[in-house]
C-alpha cells in the first residue's frame, strides 16, 4: 500500500501535464489571421484594426461577441465561429460574415 505522500508525488505531475495538454489543444483550435479562410473574410482578432476603407461594412461596435455566428456567450473571450469552420475566434474580433445577433 502506498502512502499518501507517494500518491501525491506521483499524481500531481500527471495532473499538471493534463492541464497543459488541454490548454495547448484549446489554443491550437484558434483561427489564424493568416489562414486563407480568415483572409477571405477579412478576419482580425481585434476589430479596431480592421481597415474600414477596405471593409466598408465594418463599423465600430461590431465584433464577434455580438455576432449571430459566435457560438459562445458574449462574456467568453474566445469561442467557436460557424463562418470559420468552428475555429475559435476572439470576442473582440470581426470578419465580413458578421451578422447581428437576434
Amino acid at each position: 500500500m502506498k502512502s499518501r505522500r507517494q500518491f501525491l508525488i506521483q499524481t500531481i505531475p500527471f495532473a499538471l501535464g493534463v492541464s497543459v495538454v488541454v490548454k495547448v489543444n484549446a489554443q491550437s483550435n484558434r483561427v489564424d489571421e493568416n489562414a486563407s479562410s480568415a483572409i477571405a473574410l477579412g478576419y482580425k482578432h481585434d476589430a479596431s484594426k480592421v481597415d474600414s476603407k477596405k471593409f466598408p461594412s465594418y463599423t465600430p461596435g461590431k465584433n464577434c461577441a455580438n455576432c449571430a455566428l459566435y457560438q459562445g456567450k458574449a462574456s467568453d473571450s474566445w469561442a467557436n465561429c460557424v463562418a470559420l469552420a468552428n475555429k475559435q475566434v476572439n470576442a473582440k474580433g470581426w470578419c465580413l460574415a458578421w451578422a447581428k445577433k437576434a
